[in-house]
């Protein structure tokens, strides 16, 4: 299915995951509008495509009329719209249950014809605020929307990640890293890209596939599931910044993350030490990257790229046996 002509609207296109779909779409020769609520924040993504080919556009996301302007006239639609913790109680099912809802019967309304809603992968038995907004958003979006396609991403990693950066930050500054619970939760870190082109191949299924039918759920994951102690030894060996590892219990990391939740951009939040005890692996017999036709990239590949700049003497500096 060619991409040239075809208007794509891309809620959240400015983060971290969004921005990498915007080029992708823009290089395959799509009309993009990113609808944010300061289009100035996208203008950086215009010079990704031709003039007027990337196009922010002012959406209110509290508003179903603001939203449906947004979508009008798009033939496809995705939403990639999402947040860490919340702000003020109630933001977690704003943003992860309430706008994918509004999103989609919008879609339904202007006849849009593929949406694209990324979720989160690990949340299915989860008992966080996260999950259970994320659980909740799923079904808005399955109830107004049934074919569309629903991608679950397990910790996203690339240059802009807030993952392995955050720590690799948190290793220059601090003597020790915490363990929360142990370290034993499981991930299965997936490379941006390839988050991106799983949204691309989603908008070009054809609409009879015994492989792959419309209204699926994918599980994102890379290659290699790691523990949370194997990601700290991940960061040590690739900034040469080895240090000490204290195993937190579960009670105490809640303690803790009660204090850094007035913090503008807390690291940790009590909702956050309770989504931690749960992995984010793929589950047997899910539907993946593979089906889509994507060969998972291996975090080696890219984390040495931009985990370089956390070695001592910086970028250039050698990174000494972690």
């Amino acid at each position: 299915m060619s991409f040239q002509n075809r208007i794509v609207t891309v809620f959240g296109g400015t983060g971290f995951v969004g921005r990498q779909i915007v080029r992708e779409l823009a290089q395959l020769g799509a009309q993009v509008k990113i609808a944010t609520r300061v289009p100035e924040r996208g203008y950086f993504l215009k010079p990704c495509g031709h003039i007027g080919q990337v196009v922010p556009v002012v959406c209110d996301y509290s508003s179903k009329e603001s939203v449906r302007a947004a979508i009008q006239g798009s033939h496809w639609v995705i939403n990639c719209i999402g947040i860490l913790h919340e702000k003020k109680r109630g933001d977690f099912d704003r943003v992860h249950a309430g706008l994918p809802g509004t999103i989609a019967k919008a879609c339904a309304k202007n006849g849009v014809g593929r949406f694209v809603h990324i979720s989160a992968l690990g949340i299915e038995k989860a008992s966080s605020r996260y999950a259970i907004s994320k659980k909740e958003g799923e079904k808005a979006v399955r109830s107004a929307f049934p074919k569309a396609t629903i991608l679950r991403p397990s910790v996203i990693f690339g240059p802009d990640d807030n993952f392995f950066n955050m720590f690799a930050g948190m290793a220059e500054i601090l003597p020790f890293l915490p363990l929360i619970g142990g370290g034993e939760t499981r991930f299965q870190p997936v490379y941006v890209g390839d988050v991106a082109d799983a949204v691309v191949k989603s908008l070009t299924l054809p609409e009879e596939s015994k492989e792959n039918p419309l209204g699926k759920t994918y599980a994102l994951g890379g290659p290699h599931v790691m523990s949370f102690r194997e990601i700290y030894e991940t960061l040590f060996r690739e900034t040469g910044r080895r240090r000490a590892l204290v195993a937190l219990p579960w009670g105490i990391a809640k303690i803790q993350a009660s204090f850094m939740e007035f913090l503008p951009n807390p690291p940790l939040t009590r909702d956050q030490v309770e989504q931690l005890k749960y992995d984010s692996i793929v589950p047997e017999g899910a539907d993946t990257l593979d089906n889509l036709g994507i060969t998972p990239t291996a975090a080696d590949l890219i984390l040495p790229r931009y985990l370089s700049r956390y070695r001592p003497g910086g970028r250039f500096g050698k990174a000494r046996s972690a």
